[in-house]
């Protein structure tokens, strides 16, 4: 299990979130909460805001979890993208 905190350090509130990273080899992320979880062929993982958490207020916060499995390298392969929608 995992929880991501996206985080809003502007002035203005953020409208629409979208985190991505492609687990290391032998781990897959199998279900999220608070978000929209979907793999690509390549393994990367996109989670996407609910409808309910879009909106993160400035100098704010919104949190989503991920339950995950893992046979080798638990760390992200490259780096943790985080993009307003």
């Amino acid at each position: 299990m995992g929880s991501v905190e996206v985080m809003n350090h502007g002035t203005a509130p953020l409208h629409g979130w979208t985190v991505t990273w492609r687990p290391g080899t032998g781990t897959k992320i199998s279900s999220a909460w608070n978000g929209s979880l979907s793999t690509a062929s390549d393994g990367t993982v996109t989670v996407r805001n609910a409808d309910y958490n879009g909106a993160v207020p400035a100098d704010g916060s919104v949190t989503f979890g991920f339950t995950a499995t893992s046979s080798g390298n638990d760390y992200p392969v490259g780096s943790v993208g985080c993009a307003a929608a």
